[in-house]
């Protein structure tokens, strides 16, 4: 049997190519389109659509779907979903409500190669890639189940995205399509571990939407300790790449710095980040760490991370400590995909 078009998986452009080799009119190519970013589930759900054509679709297109498997609500509204997808696999997406609207964070593995060490999502390696429709459905289940308009995306969920990076891209225009979900680029951040090559690629590709790097450490001793991509690419490296992407794009790079007791949030740490950064175009998140009961380290207690930006501020380097959200259920990246994967 011929394998189906997955119409989620294309954008506008490839939808129309596609809706007129059936022998229809463009025009149809926009109202799949515009119904797909409404949230329909099936091409029954297109009621513009004349009868006879959305037969013709169900027999040689689909639309892909992740399917929700478990949802976990916080006391304080943030939602952890964990969503099937093909093959078997599952993935995990939150919610998380700010002031400025509602936020997802979305993965685009399922798994990780990237191995860092107090991070759930790579215990179990990588399993693959997920496509650009994969990507976006999250954001769609989510933003029925949430029932309000999703402002602001992350990809800072599990997998690494410059690992992923042609359908992160492809997700990424998706998502920013005006005829679809018309999501503007300043309000979409993808974070990377330090793949420079992927950086460089990204401020040319689209210098419109926000790069966070995962740095997690002042010096290459320690980042080695927690990231294995340190092991071939130095922080001289990493720094000077997003120098470059703050040239080339002219927009503030973020810095995530999970704080771990005893390993990376000491006033010494802070005094050598902020020497390391100092004049540069950027801003740190502090992230208190979410504990993994699969690894050794612990967060950092409240006044150390108080402590710790204190010191960057005082050198000049802007900061701000992430609220901790969602404590009472599986927040972390990968623990409630873990969870599911060692269940009996």
């Amino acid at each position: 049997m011929e394998k189906k078009t997955d119409l989620k998986n294309l954008t506008l452009e490839e939808l129309t190519d596609f809706v007129r080799s059936m022998g229809e009119k463009k025009f149809r190519a926009a109202q799949i389109f515009r119904k797909m970013y409404a949230g329909a589930d099936s091409f029954d759900d297109m009621k513009e659509l004349p009868a006879a054509f959305r037969e013709k679709l169900k027999e040689a297109a689909a639309l892909s779907m992740v399917e929700m498997k478990q949802r976990q609500i916080s006391s304080d509204g943030t939602r952890k979903y964990l969503f099937a997808i093909a093959g078997g696999e599952a993935v995990e997406t939150v919610f998380m409500q700010y002031h400025y609207g509602g936020t997802v964070c979305v993965s685009c593995q399922a798994g990780c190669r990237m191995g860092c060490a107090f991070c759930a999502s790579g215990i179990n390696g990588l399993t693959r890639n997920l496509t650009a429709g994969e990507i976006v459905d999250q954001i769609l289940h989510v933003q029925k189940d949430a029932g309000e308009r999703i402002s602001h995306v992350v990809f800072m969920g599990t997998g690494e995205p410059f690992d992923n990076y042609e359908e992160v891209s492809k997700a990424l225009r998706l998502l920013h399509e005006p005829k679809g979900f018309g999501l503007g680029a300043r309000h979409i951040t993808v974070s990377t571990c330090g793949l420079v090559r992927g950086m460089e690629r990204f401020a040319r590709d689209f210098p419109q939407t926000g790069l966070a790097v995962s740095l997690h450490a002042p010096s290459d001793e320690i980042r080695r300790q927690l990231m294995p991509v340190a092991k071939s690419v130095s922080m001289k490296e990493l720094l000077e790449a997003s120098r470059r992407y703050t040239e080339t794009t002219h927009r503030r790079i973020t810095f995530e710095y999970a704080l771990i007791d005893g390993v990376n949030d000491r006033p010494e740490h802070a005094e050598m980040l902020a020497s390391r950064l100092k004049g540069m175009l950027c801003h740190v998140n502090l992230i208190p760490l979410n504990t993994v009961e699969e690894k050794q380290y612990r967060s950092a207690r409240r006044e150390q991370a108080e402590a710790f930006a204190r010191i960057l501020e005082d050198k000049g380097v802007q900061v701000t400590i992430r609220r901790s959200l969602g404590p009472d259920i599986q927040a972390a990246c990968g623990q409630l995909r873990l969870a599911d994967a060692n269940r009996p």
